[in-house]
């Protein structure tokens, strides 16, 4: 591979402006299968460099890249063994300087995926740690004593199977990890851990990145006392962050997560993001009992995150009008002045076409509730074409999640195998070699060159909607006040000085109407919807969206 060898300093950033990620659309982009350009089956930062004309094609105003340092990859990357540089097999940092100045070039800001809550077991820091109890890092992992009959030191549960404490026979302990066994979380009530993180962070923006992307941001403290996490009741145990056959799902994670020290820890990064000019922040809330609680909390304020998501949109559940409009009520009752970054899908998750099984209609639908939900939104590769998840054989998985609870649930490969750009070169142009994950060839018929082809294709629709939504000060930034739901319809008002938009979304397969707020609304043209307003009332087709505006 050849490097792209890039100065730090030759990089010419995007205005500044402190305001850009509120209402903006961003792109994730899962390294491993973007674009591979040296053939080895996986994807590099060079891939990306070369396919950041299609992202910006969207009209998209960030990209996110899922972490490309240094690593063992036994998760892909979310293991990190060296924060401050880039694994071999993504390229270099040089390569990663020239990705910051071709988008910036073309208008994106970069957000990185920063890991904080655990390392790798390769990482130097926890192999000092593990030395001895007495070593200046002792005490930067969480480590405990076993009970007196050599058994583990609480219940807690790792997300990925079993139970959350290994055994290390060196310093005679066991040691916590949230995830795989090679990922151990780091100690954050130790001051040190926090520096050590933060000077991180700063290495990064000193590189000229503008934000993070903050994974399972709620684990980084966890009970100092280590108590016990009570049992769940079942009818309180909810699937979204872990599958059904996972018995995670049974445990109230009071004490293993989500804890109040957490705040100030967030509150520090916040002030390291705003000694830059434009630094925005996305944090991952992973709880399913609390998670649009603990996003209010994360993001009010002004002095810690940006921005949150939690796993409401990511769960099986299809989203009728009912649960969109909870959700909604949730929302603003926890966040009023905090601010959510909406997604469907990421690497996490079954792809939200499969997971709730929609036509290209209602593809083109739930596109639109995106669009007018209050708050930032993401995109994961692959759903501007409506890629459904993938069949993964078990003999080529991956992931080892999946081969832990294999078949009942089949991992993450199906959503993460190589993006399709076409349909007439070998491995749909992601490699001329085969890929670390099998291309899913009913996939094809919908890859980037063909869609872009058609005028009428699902990625000219999100093309057009993300464009047009540019053009609504009210739907970028706006409030929202719930209006009316059902079922199989939902609507809401969005407030702006500039004008208001009503927003109604009818999910039926058959025409609905729907009692219009007081005022005089006209339809909103270009949309790619159609309604029709007559005396205080829409008509919307199978499943449609209006769009209606009120001037003040």
């Amino acid at each position: 591979m050849v490097s792209l060898q890039l100065s730090v300093h030759d990089d010419r950033p995007l205005p500044p402006d402190r305001d850009w990620w509120r209402g903006a659309v961003i792109y994730q982009i899962y390294p491993r299968s973007f674009q591979d350009t040296n053939n080895d089956g996986i994807g590099d930062l060079a891939g990306i460099i070369g396919r950041l004309p299609h992202v910006a094609s969207l009209g998209v105003d960030a990209i996110w890249i899922s972490p490309f340092f240094r690593s063992p990859m036994a998760d892909f990357g979310y293991d990190v063994s060296e924060y401050r540089d880039v694994d071999p097999m993504f390229g270099t940092l040089g390569d990663f300087d020239a990705l910051v100045t071709r988008a910036h070039e073309l208008g994106l800001r970069v957000m990185i995926d920063l890991v904080l809550s655990h390392t790798s077991d390769q990482h130097r820091w926890f192999q000092e740690s593990r030395s001895n109890r007495d070593n200046p890092k002792a005490d930067w992992y969480v480590w405990a004593d076993p009970k007196p009959d050599g058994t583990h030191p609480n219940n807690w549960l790792a997300i990925f199977g079993g139970r959350a404490w290994e055994w290390d026979g060196e310093r005679m302990q066991y040691y916590l990890h949230n995830f795989l066994p090679s990922q151990p979380d780091l100690n954050f009530h130790n001051p040190e851990v926090q520096d050590a993180l933060l000077d991180v962070a700063r290495f990064w923006l000193d590189r000229h990145v503008d934000g993070f992307r903050f994974d399972t941001i709620n684990f980084y403290f966890c009970d100092k006392q280590l108590r016990d996490n009570p049992a769940l009741p079942p009818e309180r145990r909810d699937y979204s962050t872990a599958p059904e056959v996972n018995p995670y799902n049974w445990q109230d994670h009071l004490y293993s997560k989500s804890q109040p020290e957490n705040l100030e820890f967030l509150r520090r990064m916040r002030a390291l993001m705003d000694e830059y000019p434009a630094i925005a922040a996305v944090g991952e809330v992973g709880d399913a009992q609390r998670g649009m609680e603990i996003m209010g909390e994360y993001t009010s304020g002004g002095d810690k995150m940006h921005m949150c998501y939690a796993f409401d949109f990511l769960s099986p559940q299809l989203p009728t009008g009912t649960r969109i409009a909870a959700i909604v009520k949730e929302f603003l009752r926890v966040a009023s002045d905090g601010w959510a970054c909406w997604a469907y899908s990421n690497h996490d998750v079954e792809r939200h076409a499969s997971r709730w099984n929609l036509d290209d209609a209602q593809m083109r639908l739930y596109l639109a509730v995106l669009v007018g939900l209050r708050g930032s939104l993401c995109l994961y590769q692959g759903e501007e074409l409506g890629l459904r998840e993938a069949y993964v054989p078990y003999e080529d998985l991956q992931d080892p999640y999946g081969v832990r609870f294999w078949p009942k649930f089949r991992g993450r490969d199906g959503c993460r195998t190589p993006m399709v750009w076409s349909n007439d070169s070998a491995h749909a142009g992601f490699s001329e070699a085969k890929p670390w994950l099998p291309v899913a060839f009913d996939q094809l018929p919908l890859c980037v060159d063909a869609q872009n082809a058609d005028a009428t294709s699902l990625l000219n629709f999100y093309r057009h909607m993300l464009a047009w939504r540019k053009t609504q000060p009210a739907l970028v930034k706006g409030g929202l006040t719930l209006h009316d739901h059902s079922d199989t319809m939902v609507a809401w008002i969005r407030d702006h000085p500039e004008g208001d938009v009503f927003c109604a979304f009818n999910l039926a397969p058959e025409a609905a109407s729907v009692t219009l707020p007081e005022g005089s609304w006209d339809p909103i043209e270009g949309s790619g919807f159609e309604g029709e307003i007559r005396q205080g009332s829409a008509t919307l087709p199978a499943h449609h969206a209006l769009f209606a505006s009120r001037k003040r």
